[in-house]
């Protein structure tokens, strides 16, 4: 431990008992502390609790913190029909109160003893995030066995946070960012739970219920469908009983409603017509499950094409060579069911369908000749290269790692992962390209006032509510730790 790590330890133990702003800022600071060991280094280990719980862990004891990812299978494609939004209203709910403490005095304890929680939902998964300093763990653990065992859902919490959750709703529809990914996923999975509006409508959310959260609650929160990892300050033995303590208590199996696996319904544009003077387009196209062979290879061509910031070549020939937008992305999404490769670009009204037809040409460019040795080389030395940026701090290494827990891997994949790029071949990336480009399956959808475009226009007054924005940018998929 260097001596300005030793002083922040100091510190923390002083100022967590004397002044809780102080404390909470540090122990933000200290969750962004850079570790010593390469994430290769890393000794990952399986533990079961002695109630056969099982999960991933990190030691590190460098700083008396731990860092706790897990997550329910599920998320907000268990949505209840007509009850769009109640995975994202849990979310909300769950520090509002549980067991005998109501919001008020709940939220004081969390201060008391500067803990960390916050829930998220998605397509496929509710999420859940804890961080503690090692002297106010057992306190800590106790708050949230309360929350994931028994959260209220007040009458009067619930119409608070209601509140919010529809201003946030009012808003996101003048937003033409939310509309068109919203909109995006309604054209492509149209008819598939994962067309279904994530945040809900005005009119779902305004019929949720207590009773609904309840429900929800027990379909959704067993051990069946739980993955866990641990990071920081704790051992294996500690760590078996904190499973237990927090977990042991729900139902062994989930209620789960299956969902079937899809794929976009490609060939397809619509046009949202808003009045703006930049026009907002979301498009993409299917693309390969996680574990397909051809995924990785996907996943290079995505960083070529778009993924790599101002190395890609939509960014290249969109701004650069004709100054058209100021950003224009891709990126590859597995889902549970489906996978996607998606991207997005704003620009001028009268610069969208010119816009939009350059990335078709790249498409069909990359599709018809692959991309260059030169790019395949400059793109995996920049993949291996970032890698380890992914796990320097203990808040990292758990997304991480429980991503790929929930993908299926298994704990060898960190060390695996940089030969697998590695291991690509031009013909590889020739191939897949041919096979995950395919120009003419492209679904965009656009909001704003664009020229040229050939599709009738749709008003933005009544939009049919579909699932929440697609990603801002391509290194940051909603709610999604990086996969590849």
């Amino acid at each position: 431990m260097t001596s300005v790590t030793t002083a922040l330890c100091a510190g923390m133990r002083v100022y967590a008992r004397a002044n809780i702003a102080i404390a909470l800022a540090m122990l933000a600071l200290f969750f962004v502390v850079t570790l010593t060991r390469p994430a290769h280094a890393m000794n990952i280990q399986t533990v079961k609790s002695p109630g056969g719980i099982e999960a991933w862990l990190v030691e590190e004891h460098g700083v008396p913190l731990m860092a706790l990812r897990f997550a329910f299978d599920g998320g907000n494609s268990q949505d209840p029909a007509g009850k769009d939004g109640v995975a994202n209203f849990i979310t909300a709910m769950m520090d509002e109160g549980a067991g005998d403490l109501k919001s008020a005095e709940f939220q004081e304890r969390m201060e008391d003893i500067s803990m960390r929680m916050s829930f998220d939902d998605s397509k496929d998964s509710l999420y859940g995030s804890f961080e503690t300093l090692s002297v106010n763990r057992d306190k800590a653990v106790d708050l949230l066995k309360l929350v994931v065992q028994k959260p209220r859902f007040d009458a009067d919490a619930v119409d608070r946070i209601r509140q919010q959750l529809l201003a946030n709703l009012s808003y996101a529809d003048k937003d033409p960012d939310k509309v068109a990914g919203r909109e995006w996923y309604a054209q492509a999975f149209a008819g598939h739970p994962y067309a279904r509006p994530s945040n809900g409508t005005k009119e779902t959310v305004s019929k949720i219920t207590s009773a609904d959260l309840a429900t929800y609650h027990k379909r959704n929160f067993a051990k069946s469908n739980l993955k866990i990892v641990a990071v920081g300050d704790i051992d294996a033995a500690t760590l078996g009983t904190l499973l237990d303590d927090v977990f042991g208590g729900l139902p062994d199996k989930d209620g789960l409603t299956p969902v079937p696996k899809t794929e976009p319904l490609g060939g397809q544009q619509k046009i949202i017509e808003m009045n703006v003077p930049q026009s907002v387009a979301v498009f993409g196209l299917g693309a390969m499950p996680r574990k397909d062979p051809d995924f990785m290879p996907a996943f290079v061509i995505n960083h070529i094409l778009g993924g790599g910031g101002f190395s890609a070549k939509l960014m290249e020939e969109v701004r650069e060579k004709r100054g058209l937008a100021y950003s224009v992305y891709t990126y590859i999404q597995p889902y549970q069911h489906a996978s996607i490769l998606a991207g997005g670009v704003a620009t001028k009204n009268e610069s969208m369908a010119e816009s939009l037809s350059i990335i078709r040409t790249e498409l069909k460019k990359m599709a018809g000749q692959g991309p260059s040795a030169d790019d395949l080389q400059s793109a995996k030395d920049y993949l291996t290269g970032s890698y380890a940026l992914r796990f320097d701090t203990n808040s990292k290494i758990a997304s991480q790692l429980l991503g790929l827990k929930q993908e299926g891997f298994g704990t060898d994949y960190v060390d695996k992962r940089n030969k697998l790029i590695e291991a690509i071949t031009l013909a590889d990336v020739q191939r897949v390209a041919k096979r995950l480009l395919k120009e003419d399956q492209l679904i965009v959808t656009v909001v704003g006032k664009p020229t040229g475009l050939d599709k009738v226009a749709s008003p933005a007054a009544a939009p049919s509510g579909a699932p929440a924005a697609v990603a801002p940018a391509a290194t940051t998929p909603a709610k999604s730790a990086n996969p590849g």
